[in-house]
């Protein structure tokens, strides 16, 4: 698997890793049982410093995404539905939501793009 990370984004590099993480699992290409490098090997390659690179990881280990065993490393998670979506989900999507009005999208043009990101994603 390739990530690539923008070095010159806002985006803090340890988000960039949870998010490529999120989406590769969402793609499928990632599954239940597949193993992410260790800190160490996922730092040597990209040059990122693994106390970033282990900010990561933790925050993948609490959102339940991963689960980290001496054994075998950082392994992907069964991941199942729940219930509920998390309240931090919601309030996202409303930022988003919130932002694309405010670019003079109509909410019909908002549910195209939706629309698209998941073909595109998924």
């Amino acid at each position: 698997m390739i990530w690539n990370f923008d070095f010159q984004s806002e985006t803090p590099l340890y988000i960039q890793i949870r998010n490529q993480v999120v989406l590769s699992i969402s793609k499928g290409e990632l599954k239940h049982g597949d193993t992410l490098p260790t800190i160490r090997a996922l730092s040597d390659e990209s040059g990122i410093n693994m106390m970033t690179v282990s900010k990561a990881y933790q925050l993948l280990k609490t959102e339940g995404y991963v689960c980290t065993n001496r054994r075998s490393g950082t392994v992907i998670t069964n991941i199942c539905q729940t219930e509920k979506i998390s309240k931090d989900i919601v309030n996202r999507l409303h930022l988003i939501l919130a932002e694309m009005r405010l670019q003079g999208l109509s909410d019909e043009e908002i549910i195209t793009y939706c629309k698209k990101s998941l073909k595109e994603e998924i």
